[in-house]
């Protein structure tokens, strides 16, 4: 994203008074400006105009981008950080945010009822292994005719990328960014075969950017 854009959207993340915390301004100008998850959810989201489901939404930084990209769809973010779903929704209030609210919700205990495009974004390595099917299964099952299901995840094989992907999830663990540790990693391949046999056709491609990670974007629609 645009350095301009990023930092429009990172005021809203600012502290209120010169000697507050700048945390999460700082982490939304970064993240913003280096990780190409964005562009990439932009491009698959763009044209639709049915509700969208951010499953594992954290700060909500994809509201913003939507709505910078001009994208308006009904949004929905959900985080089972209750802290960060507290700061999203000031922030949402600051920017402001049409449309937008967020919840705390643990996907281990409720999967929200939803209809029309869903988000998956560096999400399902945080879930045991017995519960990334059944959730994908739900996530597919919410897609209408023009529904689009967008997954990023990272491959956490033996390549240098997989290895530095797999250190950085526990690092964020381990540090208290994530209140989940990394739990079990899915390949590519299974992901699109299990939302394959859902009924979706699934495009997939790398998403490194200039990052160091084995991340991939995959993007299902219904046949």
């Amino acid at each position: 994203m645009a350095a301009e854009q990023a930092r429009a959207i990172a005021r809203a993340f600012a502290p209120q008074r010169p000697w507050g915390h700048r945390g999460d301004y700082y982490y939304a100008l970064f993240k913003l400006r280096s990780d190409p998850l964005y562009p990439g959810v932009l491009d698959a989201l763009r044209g639709s105009s049915a509700p969208l489901l951010d499953m594992g939404c954290g700060l909500g930084l994809l509201a913003h981008a939507l709505r910078r990209d001009g994208q308006l769809m009904p949004y929905r973010g959900v985080d089972n950080d209750g802290s960060k779903i507290q700061r999203a929704r000031i922030a949402a209030q600051r920017a402001p945010l049409a449309e937008t609210r967020f919840e705390h919700v643990d996907l281990l205990a409720t999967v929200p009822e939803h209809h029309g495009n869903v988000t998956l974004l560096d999400v399902l390595q945080y879930l045991p292994a017995a519960v990334q099917p059944v959730l994908l299964q739900r996530a597919a099952g919410m897609l209408g005719v023009h529904g689009r299901l967008v997954i990023r995840m990272a491959e956490a094989d033996h390549s240098r990328r997989g290895v530095m992907s797999r250190l950085t999830d526990r690092a964020a663990n381990l540090i208290g960014w994530m209140r989940s540790r990394p739990r079990d990693y899915l390949d590519v391949a299974t992901v699109q075969a299990q939302l394959q046999q859902a009924g979706l056709s699934v495009s997939t491609r790398p998403l490194y950017g200039n990052t160091p990670f084995n991340n991939w974007l995959l993007v299902a629609r219904r046949d």
